[in-house]
């Protein structure tokens, strides 16, 4: 036979002969024929997976070879290395236990190396979940491979070496192999990562392909050989030293603890509790200096806080901050708040990497704190428990020498707890200890159906004041030993045994469960009614009865009945339909119009629509929720439609309903048809949009430069379009005057509300939507909110307003210095409270001009974002105020704020001149005036708003 395209080496494994047999089947079923599968045994192979091996080899003895040797099983180099000096083809790859090829892997790694002339060749692969049911790719290969690519220079990929990318998944040139003499560390269980980051630096080309190679790797193993992977590192970060790689040898040095030490940490309330002693014994012998400080205190906080306990071999605090990890913003230590203000994760030497201030604990009173209650005893005789348990409590706040507790077991997913005293509690200076005895055969009766899943947790009263938390505990501490009998109501035939059991939350829980014959015959009796013929015949009606129901709900259903029967309905003279924000507020240039038609007495029918939550909307106002029946009906009859954003899309409008868009504000980035992903969108969805715009009758603009960008955009003509300016505004142009005439204190209710303090400044801080169609969510903020309050806390109060379509994830920050007022309805009002604003490139920064107010975009990635996106102008060239770029220079403004906007007064007055022209602080009167005008009297047509003002 002439020698392969590819040569497979493969392994067995503690998969044995199953594992065995998938490898080799995926190398088999390859789409490229002249591929082999070289299959290595070590000396002490079980005789199962001798067969299977023999039994492929007879069976395709010119694609399978069985290579014998004397090496020993529980080292796997050796017989990897065995098998790269046995290998024949073109290129070599490595399999692992029980991994499979995909079916076109070995061509696609072939044309690669052929086409590029790669000396390497990788692609991506897949490991098993923890549970084994589904497979997934490590999340940094996203960026190793955002498209087929060759690279020469290891810092243009440098995942590969940074990560543990080259364990699977690629395969190497043997003449390379051959020249450099890369081989497994044989002294080195797991070698797989030094080999290929050895092969990495060695060779010059490196081809990188945008498909799956390798599937069903094993499951990560976080425990398994931790010295063995910390030496591995150690080799792999000296490899990097001796080849002049400093950068990417810190690089691996900031991902090491994250993909290795973290994930052990998270794992540990798993592991039975010698296994953790075992696991922190080993990390205090290996782990001291593999983490450099510098790498270390990168991570976040909790993060942080497990390696280092780690490192010290702290089994007791690592399984702590596990639980910390595990439940986010729980409290698992006694949180320490030194005379400088820092907090330490628990008393002792300062430490750095044990400094969790700024998780924001010391902000939050007992009340408001998640604390760790961690059950350390659980005893079952007979009917009769025991639990005891210990209570964290930080230093700064806790219950006052009066307090109560309960235990409570409450239905899971329903309303039924009952309450159990706590008997003793003892406290100390970092918790309370407690204990607790409970006939849970008396205690807990449940019904037999629907509540056989009890969870426990504690309360703790003082006062008016309590605080709930879970009994956290590690997955060994119950078991079979502790069942207890039950009595459900229904009888012993509905279950007999509650069987406490830990949950993948960590948190003790109880299940009814039947273990002695009546009890079990019952269950099979009602699982076989349930799933015989018949039974199933039934579930499958009710089901096809459910889709039916489903479809008469869906909205293709409700765009047909209202497309076909509600349309031929006679529209309502009077009747109008508001909208603002697809139905998530009531705010902006809607409400202002609607408040103008109410202040001047129009005899209009108004209906409202909302999203989710019907709070914050007027309460004597119509309401009706969005895509409800009623909705579809409120719109097929209404006279005039009002909105700032668009009704639905594919909704025709009646043949005699108005509609007035007032839209949301100016384009700085491209809209509308101007935009790529539009041009970029098939015919049916832009017509799509066409139609929809089409709909307008009336189109607000506020300067010409609306005009020549949205009215473009959107390809209006130009009778639609009304030159008033925003009715939103109108509020902007009262506050600049009360500003002049009056000052800007007493500051309002609004501010009362918010709790806001007259001594502090108030910065409104509104960016823009970053994402895109159905890319809704809580995102990340541009700018770090806590960093900003702690160096500006004194002086600044930030509102922090994300979009209407996202929400903001805010930390723990000092009482009155961070609001989150994203759920606010109206942004004008914010706008009027502010006394400065930071932005982006939202369209707020339009209508904050108009009130001459300092004004600062921080953009970091505005080049980028101006690429990506599209803009009309030069932000830089027209901003109404300092554009910062990094948060140092946006803190650099606030150090001087006052002399920072003294130089942008002139090119804020230009900005609002330009994109507000035709603000004026009348556009509600004159928008009521032009599209109401059949509904005003001769009275309230001639008003003039200023007087109303006056």
């Amino acid at each position: 036979m002439s020698a392969p395209d590819v040569s497979c080496v493969i392994t067995p494994g503690p998969g044995g002969a199953a594992a065995l047999r998938t490898s080799v089947d995926s190398v088999l079923d390859q789409s490229l024929r002249a591929v082999e599968a070289l299959v290595v045994l070590p000396r002490d192979t079980d005789a199962s997976v001798r067969a299977a091996a023999g039994t492929y080899a007879g069976r395709a003895p010119d694609r399978v070879r069985v290579l014998d040797t004397d090496a020993p099983g529980d080292v796997p180099a050796v017989a990897r290395n065995a098998g790269l000096s046995a290998a024949r083809g073109t290129y070599v790859l490595v399999l692992g236990d029980g991994e499979r090829l995909r079916r076109h892997a070995c061509r696609t790694l072939w044309e690669a190396g052929e086409r590029t002339g790669a000396e390497l060749v990788a692609g991506c692969w897949s490991r098993l979940t923890e549970d084994g049911a589904k497979e997934q790719e490590p999340p940094w290969q996203h960026a190793l491979f955002p498209r087929s690519r060759v690279v020469t220079k290891l810092t243009d990929a440098p995942e590969l070496v940074v990560r543990d990318a080259l364990v699977t998944g690629f395969c190497l040139r043997r003449a390379a192999l051959e020249r450099f003499g890369a081989r497994y560390d044989e002294d080195l269980g797991p070698g797989d990562s030094v080999f290929g980051a050895r092969a990495a630096v060695s060779v010059g080309r490196i081809a990188l392909v945008r498909r799956r190679i390798v599937s069903g790797r094993a499951a990560a193993d976080p425990g398994r050989d931790l010295a063995g992977r910390v030496e591995a590192h150690r080799r792999i970060r000296e490899l990097l030293e001796a080849r002049g790689a400093g950068a990417l040898r810190e690089e691996r040095e900031r991902a090491f603890p994250l993909d290795r030490l973290v994930p052990l940490v998270h794992a540990f309330p798993t592991v039975p509790a010698a296994e953790r002693d075992r696991l922190a014994a080993t990390a205090a012998r290996v782990l001291p200096g593999c983490v450099p400080e510098p790498a270390l205190l990168t991570l976040p906080p909790v993060e942080r806080v497990g390696v280092r306990l780690l490192e010290r071999g702290d089994a007791d605090g690592v399984l702590g901050a596990a639980y910390a990890l595990r439940r986010r913003g729980s409290v698992a230590a006694p949180l320490v708040v030194r005379d400088d203000g820092r907090v330490q994760w628990r008393d002792g030497e300062p430490d750095p990497a044990l400094d969790v201030t700024e998780l924001g604990h010391q902000h939050r009173a007992f009340g408001e704190l998640r604390l760790m209650n961690r059950l350390t005893r659980y005893e079952a005789e007979g009917g009769a428990v025991l639990l005891e348990g210990r209570l964290v409590l930080p230093g700064h706040t806790g219950p006052g020498p009066a307090a109560t507790a309960w235990l409570e077991f409450r239905v899971r997913d329903g309303a039924r707890a009952v309450r159990l005293p706590v008997g003793e509690l003892r406290r100390d200076a970092t918790g309370i200890s407690w204990r607790a005895r409970a006939d849970l055969t008396r205690l807990l009766r449940p019904l037999g159906v629907r509540d056989t899943l009890w969870d426990a947790r504690m309360i703790v009263e003082d006062g008016h004041v309590h605080a709930v938390s879970d009994l956290f505990a590690p997955h060994d501490l119950v078991g079979p030993a502790h069942r207890s009998p039950a009595r459900p109501r229904l009888g012993l035939l509905a279950g007999d045994t509650w069987q406490p059991y830990v949950t993948l939350k960590d948190h003790l829980a109880f299940r009814l469960e039947a273990r002695h014959r009546p009890a079990r015959t019952v269950r099979r009796a009602v699982h076989y009614a349930t799933h015989f013929r018949p039974a199933r015949k039934a579930r499958l009606l009710l089901r096809a009865l459910g889709r039916r129901r489903d479809r008469l709900r869906s909205r293709a259903f409700k765009i047909s009945v209202y497309h076909s029967w509600f349309l031929r309905l006679p529209v309502r003279a009077g009747s109008a339909v508001f909208e603002s924000h697809m139905g998530t507020c009531y705010g902006d240039s809607p409400r202002a119009v609607h408040q103008e038609v109410r202040r001047r007495g129009l005899p209009l029918r108004c209906v409202w629509s909302y999203d989710r939550s019907r709070d914050g909307f007027p309460a004597g106002e119509r309401l009706v929720r969005r895509w409800s029946w009623r909705y579809l009906w409120e719109l097929a009859r209404a006279e005039y439609w009002i909105d700032n954003q668009g009704f639905p899309q594919h909704l025709r409008k009646p043949s005699g309903t108005t509609y007035l868009q007032t839209w949301h504000g100016s384009a700085y980035k491209r809209m509308g048809f101007d935009e790529t992903r539009v041009r970029m969108a098939n015919a049916p969805r832009r017509e799509l949009l066409q139609r929809a715009v089409h709909r307008f009758d009336h189109f607000l603009v506020r300067s010409e430069h609306d005009v020549r960008t949205l009215a473009h955009a959107y390809r209006l003509p130009e009778r639609t379009l009304l030159r008033t300016g925003y009715p939103r505004n109108d509020v902007l142009f009262t506050a600049r005057a009360r500003d002049e005439s009056e000052g800007r204190l007493p500051r309002g209710p609004l501010a009362e509300r918010l709790g806001l303090d007259d001594h502090r400044q108030v910065v409104l801080y509104a960016p823009t939507f970053r994402g895109g169609p159905g890319r809704r969510g809580r995102r990340r903020l541009p700018l770090d909110v806590a960093r900003f309050a702690e160096r500006f806390g004194d002086r600044y109060t930030l509102l922090v307003r994300a979009h209407y379509l996202e929400a903001a994830n805010l930390p723990v920050c000092p009482p009155g210095t961070v609001v989150d007022v994203s759920d606010h309805h109206d942004t004008g009002e914010l706008l009027v409270l502010a006394d400065a604003l930071i932005t982006d490139y939202s369209s707020v920064m339009f209508d904050y001009a108009l009130l001459d107010r300092p004004l600062v975009l921080f953009a970091p990635d505005l080049d980028t974002y101006a690429a990506e996106r599209g803009s009309y102008f030069d932000l830089r060239e027209k901003a109404p105020g300092p554009v910062a770029e990094t948060e140092d220079e946006l803190f650099e403004v606030f150090e001087r704020l006052k002399a920072a906007d003294t130089g942008f007064q002139a090119e804020r007055a230009a900005f609002a001149r330009e994109f507000g022209g035709y603000d004026r602080g009348d556009a509600a009167h004159a928008v009521v005036d032009a599209v109401f005008a059949r509904h005003l009297s001769r009275t309230s047509r001639t008003t003039d708003p200023g007087e109303d003002r006056r």
